[in-house]
């Protein structure tokens, strides 16, 4: 695990505002503090101050709400172009690599043959093989995740600030549901995934990996035959939502006192998004959505077992009751990711053949039947699902004394989008013949983040202020992919 995943947390959070290390009434500690910090970390941010600010954007007359999502897919560590979307078959073996090719529902287009189901419904798929990923790198992955080429912190240190595209979404567009986090993320490893910055803790993800039942698998991927135990939905021992009512009533009670006095109307606001903030713990929206004993056994079925497939069903059950934005951490282990294959020589990462090879099937048929499910279901135009890792692999194998492992490769990547109500069935650009540059049509990950802002109805043009108080733009030198629209 990178050092600093082992930093102790000592800068300010979210809970701050609730004041949780002080003592209030009879409480036991540690049960009323746990407790406000649930309620706080519900949405990844001060419910009430989400809850205000959507108020404020209805009363100004812009857009909210709607059902609208994003699914990011995110291949921890930097998928290989070559062995995946972008196969070079003729080619020699050093550079096209062990794996064959299979013809897909798009005539011409041939993709790796570990992609099947992929490959059979790809005119619902688009393929951007074109993808500029220069200056990002991982651990952690900052770059694709905030649409920024200066957000690589190993060579700028204000890289961390910059928001997540997730973050973005959190603040300007907010929940589909009131009783939902807009920003949920299931993560191995803080350095998988990008934050707030800017923006403020208050727009971090809800890192929901501890709100429901799941398989845990250790850092190679092998299932524990232990599950997460959902924790975060449990009151503590002796508080029940009974209690907590009462609570509230004696509370509201005192609030309506307070509220005599103020003349200007702020404590009756105040009272309400607060009340708005205590229906999330209290309601069944949130945790009905994050229990996968309601799902019926044959969906689950046919998702699959393993931990990424039952993440992916949540990720659906999540973007239907209300999240706008949910990114899967498809890593097994903390470091820089399970897609990072070096080489077999070196693990736990592997090589093209026994590292990526095991991770392919299973990648098939999570995707699949995530956009099958979202399609059956009506959610499909509204769902924009994304998979994508930091960068590509190398053109050549053989790196770092391994025989079939690829190194990082930032100058070209590819990407599968889907959903969305956008314009699929198609391929984007090209590379080189032998994968390893842009041919035609780069595509950025500023152009991404405009695609997806533009998708979620947040304008192009919005910004946000630094910590000098400077506006920063969400998009830089970016635009929507106009062949999607």
């Amino acid at each position: 695990m990178p050092s600093h995943d082992r930093l102790p947390h000592d800068h300010p959070h979210a809970f701050a505002g609730l004041n949780p290390l002080e003592r209030e009434g009879l409480m036991v500690v540690g049960r009323r503090n746990m407790l406000k910090a649930g309620l706080m970390g519900m949405a990844g941010l001060t419910v009430p101050r989400l809850l205000r600010s959507r108020a404020l954007a209805s009363e100004a007359g812009r857009p909210i709400g709607g059902r609208k999502s994003v699914i990011l897919l995110w291949m921890t560590g930097g998928p290989s172009q070559i062995d995946t979307w972008d196969p070079k078959p003729d080619r020699p073996l050093e550079n096209r690599g062990p794996f064959g090719t299979i013809p897909t529902r798009l005539p011409g287009v041939r993709i790796c043959e570990h992609l099947p189901r992929q490959a059979a419904m790809l005119d619902q798929f688009t393929i951007i093989r074109s993808v500029d990923a220069r200056f990002s790198n991982h651990e952690p992955n900052k770059v694709f995740q905030t649409a920024n080429r200066d957000a690589e912190p190993r060579i700028n240190p204000a890289a961390e600030m910059y928001p997540a595209i997730g973050s973005i979404v959190a603040k300007h567009h907010g929940p589909n549901h009131p009783g939902m986090p807009p920003y949920v993320a299931f993560m191995k490893s803080r350095s998988h995934l990008a934050f707030a910055g800017y923006l403020g803790k208050q727009y971090d993800p809800f890192i929901a990996d501890n709100a429901t039942k799941l398989p845990i698998y250790d850092n190679v991927g092998v299932d524990t035959g232990r599950k997460t135990d959902a924790g975060f939905f449990q009151l503590p021992r002796g508080l029940t939502f009974e209690r907590l009512q009462d609570r509230r009533a004696l509370l509201g009670e005192l609030d309506r006192m307070r509220s005599e006095i103020d003349r200007s109307g702020s404590m009756e606001g105040m009272d309400k998004f607060g009340q708005q903030a205590v229906d999330l713990l209290l309601g069944r929206q949130a945790r009905d959505a994050f229990d996968l004993s309601k799902e019926p056994a044959a969906i689950r079925e046919r998702y699959g077992p393993h931990l990424w497939c039952q993440q992916a069903l949540l990720a659906r059950r999540l973007v239907e009751s209300g999240v706008s934005f949910v990114t899967l951490d498809l890593s097994h282990h903390t470091a820089s990711g399970t897609w990072d294959n070096h080489g077999d020589n070196i693990p736990p990462y592997g090589g093209i053949s026994k590292g990526l090879g095991p991770l392919l099937p299973l990648f098939d048929r999570l995707i699949t039947t995530l956009v099958s499910d979202l399609g059956e279901r009506g959610l499909l135009d509204d769902v924009l699902v994304i998979a994508m890792g930091e960068f590509g692999r190398t053109p050549m194998m053989g790196t770092q004394g391994s025989t079939d492992g690829r190194n990082h490769w930032n100058p070209v990547m590819s990407m599968s989008l889907a959903g969305g109500g956008l314009r699929h069935g198609q391929v984007i650009g090209s590379s080189e013949s032998d994968g390893g540059h842009i041919k035609d049509r780069p595509v950025t990950s500023a152009d991404l983040a405009a695609t997806i802002y533009q998708h979620m109805g947040v304008p192009l043009d919005t910004t946000y202020l630094d910590t000098v108080g400077r506006p920063r733009a969400i998009v830089e030198d970016g635009s929507p992919i106009s062949e999607l629209f």
